[in-house]
Order: structure tokens, then C-alpha cells, then sequence
């Protein structure tokens, strides 16, 4: 029986592309906003478009989620992927229109994009490297190449060790996280084309237990 892949459906903005991706390298997804189909699901990915604020206060709106991927990755191990946004939100806290609690399953916040160069643009929009960190050069998901981004806002880890790849936009920005079972990426997959498909086929063949 195909693995089952929840894609967790609360108002975050990309899911239909997120879908589309996944369909094409072969993932059996369920886009949903049922706790129970998320406790049951072999994998979880969790996109985000937008700000954090809206985005937290979107996932928590929806009865039991937080709890019930807390429950089926954090206590049972089921390897998770968040995407823009909903890497963000793994953060301790977000600081966009105020503070806002993250999951906390990565220690870290996320703050505004401040290049000290006025010739840096933000957002950071478009493609750019991505270079994987000593650490997690035999991450069997992460590869260098190059990602589509699209955000104003920028991951900052507690712990370096949390950090798997990283990007430069006026200065070093973390372009991935991952601990454990828990992966997350700051561009878009689904946007990056043979790069992105590659990644989120990699994710799906994953067994980090």
C-alpha cells in the first residue's frame, strides 16, 4: 500500500502548486485539514505563504492540528517537510506584526530581512544557491543547487548544528533547517523546478527512523 503524504491544508496559500509538485514525483497525497488523517499519515508537509502571524494563527485555528502533528512527528517519528512559511512557524517565535509562538520544534526566531546594503533588495525574490553546510553534507534530501525564494522574513537557528544549508542575500540566510525527523526549507520546492522536484522525491524515499 502507498505511503499516505498529509498535506495540511489551513488557508496557507500554496497548496495547490505544493499538490501538484508532490503528484509529480509520485507522493500519494491527501490535502487536508482533519487531525485525524495527519495522525494517521505516513509523512506531513505543511506549506506557508504570507506572514507568520497569519499563518500560526491559521494552523491553530484548526481544531487539533498543532496537536495532532505534534503527536505523529514529534512523538511518532513521522519525517515532516515545511516549505516557506511553514518552516518558519517550526521557529520558537515569529516577530512579524508583533511576537508570535511558533511550534518550537527548531529553537530560533524569525525576523525581518535588514540588509545593511540599500542595494539589497527585500523581499528576497528569485533564484538563488543553495549551499548545503559541512554538517549535513551526507543529508540523504539536501544537495547544492540553486531554489526558488520569496520572503521578507528570515530564519535565525539558536543552535548552527539545526542549520542544514544556507543562502546569501546581502549576507548568510539559513535556506534550510533539519533535526531529526524534522526537515524544513525557506525557498519554495515546487517553484524550483528539477531542483525542487528532485528534493521533494528525495523527502518521500526519506527514512530518517
Amino acid at each position: 500500500m502507498a505511503e499516505v503524504v498529509a498535506l495540511v491544508d489551513y488557508g496557507a496559500g500554496n497548496l495547490h502548486s505544493v499538490h501538484n509538485a508532490l503528484k509529480r514525483v509520485g507522493a500519494h497525497v491527501k490535502v487536508t485539514d482533519d487531525p485525524e488523517v495527519v495522525r494517521a499519515a505516513d509523512r506531513i508537509v505543511l506549506p506557508g505563504v504570507g506572514s507568520f502571524k497569519a499563518c500560526a494563527e491559521g494552523l491553530r485555528g484548526v481544531h487539533g492540528m498543532v496537536e495532532a502533528m505534534t503527536e505523529r512527528v514529534q512523538v511518532g517519528s513521522a519525517p515532516f517537510l515545511g516549505i516557506c512559511v511553514g518552516m518558519q512557524l517550526l521557529a520558537t517565535r515569529g516577530l512579524e506584526h508583533g511576537s508570535t509562538s511558533g511550534l518550537g520544534w527548531i529553537d530560533g526566531e524569525v525576523r525581518l530581512l535588514e540588509p545593511t546594503d540599500p542595494s539589497i533588495k527585500v523581499p528576497h525574490m528569485g533564484w538563488n544557491d543553495v549551499a548545503v553546510m559541512p554538517h549535513a553534507k551526507g543529508h540523504p534530501v539536501f544537495e547544492e543547487g540553486e531554489a526558488y525564494f520569496l520572503h521578507s522574513y528570515h530564519f535565525v537557528a539558536s543552535d548552527g548544528h539545526d542549520v542544514a544549508a544556507m543562502t546569501d542575500h546581502g549576507e548568510g540566510l539559513v535556506a534550510a533547517v533539519a533535526r531529526d525527523n524534522v526537515l524544513g526549507v525557506q525557498f519554495h520546492p515546487e517553484k524550483s523546478q528539477a531542483y525542487g522536484l528532485a528534493l521533494l522525491e528525495r523527502f518521500l524515499e526519506w527514512d530518517p527512523r
